[in-house]
């Protein structure tokens, strides 16, 4: 399966010492298809590049391997407070890998639960921002969606194409996107194959803001900074919290909210973030 996407970049030219050293921060793992970094001032915001362009950072089982890796990695990193995902200034992702696809049979998808894997993305406990430029495609606006938070550039796209393949949605396409901007948009996108773009997504409530396509990963950045900031235990269950309103009943729901709150009582960093707020100071929180 992965002989195909190692075909798809061997036309590459070699990397710059620096990008080199960017794939493996820490001392870590040597990645093919993402560049993954540390980045803010703090040095606390994950990144994680995919890095495929003469695909168009196509989502080959390769990659997916290498971004779960990558972001399992940050989560175990007590210093990173949040985690950014980006692609190029052309593309985002373009969608999944058709040339691993496009022979596989039923036995093999429902047997080996094809793309199951890929929920390892939206199961991460830390903060996770996209930032889309250029096209969000198939599997690209699925792993977008699998994102806590979308930024985009102002040329950004975001489609479900996959109805002019003769198929449908497989990684959360058809659940994310009818949650994140209604029915009928949803139905829409999925039925016919039509792209919005960035304003229209906003519109929607697929994207919170964008930026120039130049600003956009800076921005990101920003982002995570101000999140990471704050006390990682309760970031994680505000996170926990706000993922539920997407699973649960208001009555349910509310339940699991109060449940969460009551237990940051249970935590120094609540007894810091209101001492600190009382004497007007900055808090100095301890993920305790």
């Amino acid at each position: 399966m992965w002989s195909a996407c190692r075909l798809a970049v061997g036309g590459l030219r070699p990397l710059s010492a620096a990008v080199t050293a960017a794939r493996r921060y820490a001392a870590g793992p040597s990645y093919q298809y993402i560049l993954v970094d540390k980045k803010g001032d703090h040095q606390n915001v994950g990144m994680i590049q995919l890095n495929r362009p003469k695909a168009l950072n196509a989502l080959c089982d390769g990659l997916i391997t290498e971004l779960i890796q990558a972001a399992e990695s940050f989560e175990k990193d007590p210093d990173i407070g949040a985690i950014v995902i980006t692609g190029s200034e052309k593309a985002f992702a373009a969608g999944a890998d058709i040339k691993e696809m496009e022979n596989k049979t039923f036995q093999e998808c429902y047997g080996g639960n094809f793309l199951s894997n890929w929920d390892k993305i939206a199961s991460i406990k830390k903060p996770i921002i996209a930032a889309v430029n250029g096209f969000a495609l198939g599997g690209g606006c699925e792993l977008a969606m699998m994102c806590d938070i979308i930024y985009a550039g102002e040329k950004a796209q975001f489609g479900q194409p996959e109805i002019l393949l003769g198929t449908i949605p497989g990684g959360g396409g058809t659940q994310r996107l009818t949650k994140a901007v209604g029915k009928s948009l949803a139905m829409e996108m999925i039925l016919t194959g039509d792209r919005i773009s960035a304003q229209e997504a906003k519109q929607a409530g697929l994207v919170s803001k964008i930026y120039p396509a130049d600003k956009l990963v800076e921005e990101a950045i920003h982002c995570g900074e101000k999140i990471a900031k704050n006390s990682q235990l309760i970031v994680t269950m505000a996170k926990e919290a706000v993922n539920g309103a997407f699973e649960l009943s208001l009555a349910e729901g509310n339940k699991l909210e109060k449940k969460l709150f009551y237990s940051t009582f249970a935590t120094e960093d609540r007894k810091e973030g209101m001492k600190a707020f009382s004497e007007k100071r900055a808090a100095n929180f301890k993920n305790q």
